[in-house]
Parts: C-alpha cells; sequence; structure tokens
C-alpha cells in the first residue's frame, strides 16, 4: 500500500459549495492526480466532542448544518458511503496513542465534510468518514492528535484536515470585496511555516503570527491544519494550493504533504 499524502483544506463559507471560487477548480484538479485513497478520513471543527469519536456509520447523512443561507444549498446532497471498517481502525490506532476513542454509528458528514468533497471527489465515489476534533486542544496537542491518526496513511487512508486558514466571522464581507491586509499576512507566515517544515513554529501560530488573534478570534478552525501537519510530519515536502481570499477575510489556501504522480504529458 502506498503511502498517501496529507491535506489541509479550507472550507470557507457554505456558500464555498455553490460557488467554486479559486479554490474549486484547484480542488478539483488536485483530486483527478492523487492516488485513489480507500477512504477519506476528515477532521472538521463543526464535530467537536469532549473525547475522540469516529463515524462508523456505513451510509452518512448529508448535513446541512448552518442556517441563513440560499435555498439551494439545502437541497444539495453528497451520498458518499462510509468505510466502517476503516472507521473502526482509527479507532484502534488513536487508542493506542492514548486518546480515549469511541465509535459513534450516528453522525454523517458536516459541511466541513462534504462541501470540500464535492470537488475533491466529485463524484462521490470514494468513502468518507469523519473522526471529531477533540474540544480542548492547542496548537501541541492538535498537532499530536494528527500524528496519532498517522499510520492511516499506510493504510489507504487519505488524512484531511478541514478548517480555514483564516476565520472572523465579525468581519466576513457580503461580497468577495477586497483581501485584507491582515488575512493575507497572516496567510503568508502560515505558508512559509508550512513550506519551511518548521512544524514547530506552526505549532505556536496564536502566539507567534501576526495577527493571529484577529485571523482566529476563537482558534477551532486552525486546529484541522495543525492535525493534517501532525499526521504528515515534518519531514514530508509540502505544497501550497492557492485559493484566494473570500468575503474579504477567508482564506481558502490549502497545503498538501507528500507527493503526487507525474502528470501525463
Amino acid at each position: 500500500m502506498t503511502h498517501l499524502p496529507t491535506l489541509f483544506i479550507s472550507h470557507g463559507s457554505p456558500t464555498f459549495a455553490i460557488d467554486p471560487g479559486t479554490a474549486g477548480p484547484a480542488l478539483m484538479a488536485l483530486g483527478e492526480r492523487l492516488p485513489r485513497p480507500s477512504a477519506v478520513l476528515v477532521v472538521s471543527p463543526h464535530w467537536m466532542t469532549r473525547e475522540p469519536r469516529v463515524a462508523t456509520t456505513a451510509a452518512p447523512e448529508t448535513v446541512h448544518d448552518f442556517g441563513g443561507f440560499p435555498p439551494a444549498l439545502y437541497q444539495l446532497n453528497y451520498p458518499a458511503p462510509g468505510h466502517p471498517a476503516l472507521a473502526a481502525r482509527a479507532v484502534e490506532v488513536l487508542r493506542a496513542a492514548g486518546w480515549a476513542a469511541e465509535p459513534d454509528a450516528q453522525w454523517g458528514l458536516d459541511h466541513g465534510a462534504w462541501v470540500p468533497m464535492r470537488y475533491l471527489f466529485p463524484h462521490a465515489d470514494v468513502p468518507v468518514f469523519q473522526v471529531s476534533l477533540p474540544a480542548r486542544l492547542d496548537g501541541a496537542r492538535a498537532y499530536a492528535f494528527g500524528q496519532a491518526l498517522a499510520p492511516l496513511a499506510d493504510e489507504g487512508v487519505l488524512i484531511v484536515g478541514s478548517g480555514s486558514l483564516t476565520h472572523n466571522l465579525y468581519e466576513v464581507q457580503r461580497d468577495h470585496g477586497l483581501a485584507a491586509d491582515y488575512a493575507t499576512e497572516f496567510a503568508a507566515w502560515i505558508a512559509q511555516a508550512v513550506l519551511g517544515r518548521d512544524h514547530a513554529r506552526l505549532q505556536q501560530t496564536m502566539a507567534l503570527a501576526p495577527h493571529a488573534q484577529r485571523a482566529h478570534p476563537t482558534p477551532e478552525h486552525l486546529w484541522p491544519l495543525m492535525v493534517a501537519a501532525g499526521a504528515a510530519g515534518a519531514q514530508a515536502p509540502a505544497t501550497r494550493i492557492e485559493g484566494g481570499v473570500v468575503h474579504g477575510v477567508l482564506s481558502m489556501d490549502a497545503f498538501l504533504w507528500g507527493t503526487l504522480p507525474a502528470q501525463a504529458a
């Protein structure tokens, strides 16, 4: 089994599902190049629990966990199957690393999972299951959570942290507007740390990065980046997938750790 790459994806606003912008086509192109996984494991801040839970659902529902958006969003469905066997394996590897993980036979796919998966695997033909984000994290502990999941990348699982590179909802603009300087400066700092493989610095983002508190008034949308970096490890080469800034303040950049097959001429 080939060691699979690891991803961090910015899922932005739920309207990303119907307004692909720059990030949507970039994720579609990435999905066409990725080795086909046995399943995708998604960690999203829209499923947070005291201790980690792993969705063992065979046919996860598309969860519309948002309100006040265009009616078209609530009609969307992403009917990817789950993968109960690999989900059970995720419980095992987390427990082996000291996390009190439990299976969850009810959870579906929240918008942090199904919205970006619509672009990455638009045919919904790859199994997807979620692992909840533990509620009490800092950068180092989120990174350690990713390290605990890392063995699954050798077992056919594509590990995806889905969050938002910047996430200040207080400053979101209704139109796309001009990118705020603080959002682009914060995103550039993150890119420098990720591409430079400085994972020790990355884990201290909230203390060291410029405008960190403004970019993330609460940090739950940043932790999936740490999870993905921890799952990849500091030795893996990283690639930035630029997604631009939407609504003035939401950076849509993604990162891939690992290598992809060469493109055909």
